[in-house]
C-alpha cells in the first residue's frame, strides 16, 4: 500500500512539471499541496534514485518554414557488435534507441533540423552498417506526425503566416538538449549562445543575443505553439510503464488513414503516432503499465471494424530514451 501510495505522489509531481510554460515551484505548491521544501526533498530524491533525468520542452514538428524530419530506423545486429551500438549512440539526432525482439533488434527514431542535416547523418549510418555483420537495415520515413511524446498535434496547429529563423532554433536547440536537472534559466542561455555559437553571431555582425530578446523570442515561441510542452525526462520503467510496443496498422479503407490516424491519437497509451509509406501506413509508439492494457488496446482496434491487420514489435530494452511523454 505504501509503495503503491509513493508512486502515485513520484507520478503526481512528474505531471506537474509537464506544462505549456516553464514551472514555477510556487504555482506548483498551490497546485500540489505541497510545501516548497516537500517539492524540493522528494525532487532530489528522484534524482538521486535515477527516476529522472533532466528538464527539455517538446518542439512542434510542424513549424515553418521547414518541418522537422522524423525518421524511423530498424537494424538487425548481434550482442557481438558492441562497437556499433556505441557509434549509433554518439549520432546527436538519435532520440530513441530500442532492442527489439524479431528480426530487427534495434530500432530507433532521429529528428532532423533539415534535408541536409538527414543527409549528413545518412552517410554516417551507410558507414556504421557497413562495418556490421549482417548490413541490414531498414529506413522508414515519416509522412506526418500525428502525435509525438502524448501530444496531440491536431489542437496544436501553428499559425501558417509564423517562421522561425535562425536565433529560433539555436534557442530551441538549447532548451531542448542542454537542460539538465535544473531549468535553465534565460541568462545561461545568452551564455551559452555567447560561448558555443561564436561563428554564428560573427556571421550576424553581433556580439552576442541579449537576455530580453532570448526571453521575448521563447514566449512567441510558447504562444504560436513551437515550444509544445516544458517536461521532465524520465524512468519509465520506475514509474510502472513496463510495457512499450511497436505497432504497425493497416486499416481496412486506405482512404481513411487520415480519419483513422485522428481518432487513434486520442487514445492515452499512444505516446507516438506516424503515417508512413508503407503497408502499414500508421506506425504507433504504445506504453503500457500492465501486459493486460496492451492485449485491451489491440482488442478494441479489432473491435473498431476499421483494421484489417497489425503487425506487433515488443520493446526489451530501452537503450536511450527520451521518454517526457504526458502520463495518463
Amino acid at each position: 500500500m505504501a509503495k503503491a501510495i509513493d508512486e502515485y505522489r513520484t507520478l503526481d509531481l512528474i505531471k506537474s512539471f509537464n506544462n505549456k510554460s516553464k514551472y514555477v515551484i510556487t504555482k506548483l505548491s498551490q497546485v500540489l499541496g505541497y510545501t516548497r521544501q516537500t517539492i524540493k526533498k522528494r525532487f532530489d530524491e528522484l534524482k538521486i534514485e535515477k527516476i529522472i533525468s533532466n528538464f527539455t520542452i517538446n518542439i512542434n514538428p510542424n513549424l515553418l518554414p521547414i518541418n522537422l524530419k522524423y525518421v524511423l530506423l530498424e537494424i538487425k545486429t548481434n550482442p557481438k557488435e558492441p562497437e556499433l551500438l556505441e557509434n549509433l549512440l554518439k549520432i546527436s539526432q538519435l532520440k530513441i534507441l530500442d532492442g527489439i525482439l524479431g528480426e530487427y533488434s534495434l530500432f530507433a527514431l532521429l529528428i532532423f533540423h533539415s534535408s541536409e542535416e538527414y543527409y549528413q547523418v545518412l552517410s554516417i549510418i551507410d558507414k556504421i552498417m557497413a562495418q556490421s555483420y549482417f548490413k541490414k537495415y531498414h529506413i522508414i520515413e515519416t509522412i506526418k506526425v500525428f502525435k509525438t511524446n502524448g501530444i496531440e498535434l491536431y489542437d496544436n496547429k501553428i499559425d501558417p503566416n509564423f517562421e522561425i529563423d535562425s536565433i529560433d532554433y539555436i534557442i530551441l536547440k538549447i532548451l531542448q538538449e542542454n537542460q539538465t536537472l535544473k531549468p535553465i534559466s534565460t541568462y545561461e542561455i545568452k551564455d551559452i549562445i555567447k560561448d558555443k555559437y561564436r561563428d554564428f553571431l560573427n556571421e550576424m555582425n553581433r556580439q552576442e543575443i541579449s537576455q530580453s530578446t532570448i526571453h521575448n523570442r521563447i514566449k512567441k515561441l510558447e504562444k504560436k505553439n513551437i515550444i509544445l510542452n516544458y517536461a521532465l525526462n524520465f524512468c519509465p520503467k520506475k514509474i510502472g510503464f513496463r510495457g512499450k510496443y511497436l505497432v504497425r496498422i493497416k486499416p481496412k479503407d486506405p482512404s481513411k488513414y487520415n480519419e483513422i490516424a485522428l481518432n487513434l491519437e486520442k487514445s492515452s497509451y499512444i505516446t507516438d503516432l506516424f503515417r508512413i509509406g508503407e503497408q502499414h501506413g500508421l506506425f504507433a509508439i504504445v506504453r503500457v503499465k500492465k501486459v493486460e492494457e496492451y492485449a485491451d488496446f489491440i482488442k478494441n482496434l479489432y473491435q473498431s471494424d476499421e483494421i484489417e491487420d497489425t503487425f506487433t514489435s515488443f520493446v526489451l530494452d530501452e537503450l536511450k530514451t527520451y521518454t517526457n511523454f504526458v502520463i495518463y
